[in-house]
């Protein structure tokens, strides 16, 4: 475990590589669940929680840690299984994440490991499963379902974020006369997908979407065989970095090395704010980064874009 926790922040510095790092972890029962170990800033025994009057009962409380104070969430209440008991407090967990340019904490019953992995072996949640399960994919390790949590969901409910554009920047929206072409939005949470398709309908543009890169890969060359090029069909591309199957890295290396796709304009949109690593988005030649999610700021930058047109 020693060995677990003192890890985590090293390889919270690893973004950008071509892999996936899990941190594993159980709540109440067997089943195993992951996190990003890239939105993991510490893992460390529960500290002493101090509550909230009138908090949900989801946030058991909050902590002072490193100088700064930090709500801490039980997961198991999070996605609807009972919570840790108080008397086990003590000896849970927390695990210490940045998600969307804001720090919260997860109470978990215990932490496992750190798997390394491909993206590829990192599946969508089952078809079927329903738009309520709190899960963004799936792996097997050691011929076990592992569970990989949305907590974008989780946040969006707990801590809702504004969503709306606000009215100034629609009021000149709506002065841009031209008809754009439609932007491509590329997440695998329904809930991000949900957020930019939103910001994005009221500034009037179009929008597409797509679940993981493959997906959108797929799509790319789909509409593009004719022989046509992407900027015939596409205003921009905004993408996710972490997703299934193909992260946001890979889609971008694959666009840019394609003749009918690499001179589409790509923004990488992720919740990876705190340690995300800027000079992977120029490697892989990505044009644009921002963090999530600020609806005005996303609106003003993509009116931008297409005001250069």
């Amino acid at each position: 475990m020693t060995g677990v926790l003192q890890s985590v922040n090293q390889r919270t510095q690893l973004v950008g590589q071509n892999r996936l790092e899990l941190l594993l972890f159980r709540l109440r029962g067997r089943q195993v669940y992951g996190i990003n170990v890239f939105k993991v800033k510490e893992v460390l025994q529960c500290p002493k929680l101090s509550s909230i009057p009138n908090s949900r009962a989801v946030v058991r409380g909050v902590s002072h840690i490193r100088g700064e104070t930090i709500p801490i969430v039980d997961m198991s209440m999070a996605i609807g299984l009972p919570g840790v008991p108080q008397e086990e407090l003590a000896t849970s967990f927390v695990i210490i994440t940045e998600y969307n340019r804001k720090t919260q904490g997860f109470l978990v019953s215990g932490v496992e490991r750190i798997l390394n992995m491909n993206w590829e072996d990192i599946m969508p949640p089952p078809k079927g499963a329903g738009k309520d399960v709190y899960l963004t994919a799936v792996t097997k390790v050691d011929e076990k379902l592992v569970e990989i949590i949305d907590v974008e969901k989780i946040l969006s409910e707990v801590s809702p974020l504004r969503e709306d554009v606000n009215d100034e920047i629609v009021t000149r929206s709506g002065a841009q006369s031209k008809r754009h072409l439609p932007v491509l939005v590329v997440d695998d949470s329904a809930v991000a997908r949900r957020q930019i398709s939103r910001c994005l309908t009221a500034i009037g543009m179009e929008v597409i979407t797509q679940n993981d890169g493959k997906q959108a890969l797929d799509y790319l060359r789909n509409i593009t065989q004719d022989g046509s090029t992407i900027r015939e069909h596409l205003s921009l591309i905004i993408s996710d970095v972490e997703m299934p199957e193909m992260d946001g890295y890979t889609l971008v290396t694959r666009i840019k090395e394609d003749p009918a796709l690499k001179d589409m304009f790509i923004m990488l949109h992720t919740s990876l704010s705190g340690v995300f690593n800027l000079a992977m988005v120029k490697k892989v030649g990505a044009d644009d980064f921002m963090a999530k999610f600020s609806p005005d700021e996303l609106a003003e930058r993509v009116m931008e874009l297409i005001g250069q047109d």
